[in-house]
């Protein structure tokens, strides 16, 4: 895979998507059934041939994980999306293994074919409805349509959290209680999962918090607020002391929603706290390119409420 023709310019709400398929054999039929997925390209390193030699892992109970293999001298675990969706496997003389970096981990995932790569806007994904998060064990982020296909994205997070217990952020030990002032928060996230878990770490850290499920949601509360701030003579940042955000949301992703607040003459004295599994060596230039103040990964949970109370605090001085 060629990286240069994938960059994307940070803040403009599009991203990037590998197209994918699984071919399914179906009872009573000849053909296998083709089912289409994407996974943002910024979790791909590179897209390969199936390895042909698999190591076994020891304590590896689960039907989906294959094993793994050795790239460039790096011992890579390897996951079958066919077995993790309950698909029974059409044969295939070529199938891929899609080498990922998330939450600072490397996994590869099995799949029977890769077809291209997509831009498109972050608009023209629709989140999943309940029937469909239920259906897919709620490993379905959010659906595309491209040339007459529905693609569907895959968290590919939530299959390795449960695959790997360590791996899982509700496993992380809560923070201490040591402020007894109160901060509040506004947290954006299309996980529900993920939502539920901010909001208890942070109240826990003493922080009044209120969910959003999009950065459109987010920046609708935000324009709410600034209004308000207007109206009392005050500054926003007397409403809400700090803005946490996912990178990866419908309609309005995190890094565009960081630029629309830190272009506003009014909210730019918010703090902005990036918190994805897309925070990465490789991509941190991303949230520093539209001025976020911070950006923490899933697995950092535990420093969210310290760094957002040296943010606050730092802000409030000015």
């Amino acid at each position: 895979m060629n990286r240069s023709r994938i960059l994307l310019e940070s803040g403009t709400n599009e991203l990037e998507i590998v197209e994918f398929y699984l071919d399914e054999t179906i009872p009573g039929q000849d053909a296998p059934y083709r089912g289409y997925y994407g996974v943002n390209v910024a979790k791909v390193l590179e897209i390969i041939k199936a390895p042909s030699r698999i190591i076994e892992l020891p304590e590896s109970d689960h039907i989906a994980i294959k094993g793994a293999f050795n790239l460039r001298s790096k011992i890579i675990p390897l996951i079958d999306l066919h077995k993790w969706l309950r698909k029974k496997q059409h044969d295939n003389a070529s199938p891929k293994a899609i080498v990922t970096e998330f939450n600072n981990v490397v996994n590869a995932f099995l799949v029977s074919g890769v077809n291209r790569i997509h831009r498109i806007g972050w608009d023209e994904v629709a989140p999943p409805s309940k029937y469909l998060e239920g259906f897919s064990s709620n490993t379905i982020t959010g659906v595309v349509r491209i040339d007459n296909k529905i693609i569907f994205l895959l968290d590919l997070e939530q299959i390795i959290a449960e695959l790997n217990p360590d791996m899982n952020i509700g496993n992380k030990p809560l923070p201490k209680l040591e402020r007894t002032n109160r901060y509040r928060a506004l947290v954006a996230d299309d996980s529900p999962m993920i939502r539920n878990m901010l909001k208890m770490y942070l109240e826990r850290a003493r922080f009044d918090v209120e969910t959003l499920n999009n950065g459109q949601q987010a920046w609708d509360r935000l324009m709410q607020i600034k209004q308000q701030a207007q109206a009392h003579d005050i500054r926003p940042i007397d409403l809400v002391q700090v803005v946490v955000s996912d990178i990866e949301m419908p309609t309005i992703d995190g890094l565009n929603l960081t630029k629309r607040i830190k272009s506003d003459p009014t909210l730019k004295h918010l703090p902005v706290i990036l918190f994805s599994s897309l925070i990465t060596d490789r991509l941190r230039h991303k949230g520093e390119a539209v001025g976020a103040d911070d950006q923490v990964s899933k697995p950092e949970i535990q420093e969210l409420a310290m760094r957002a109370e040296q943010l606050i605090i730092k802000y409030l001085q000015r």
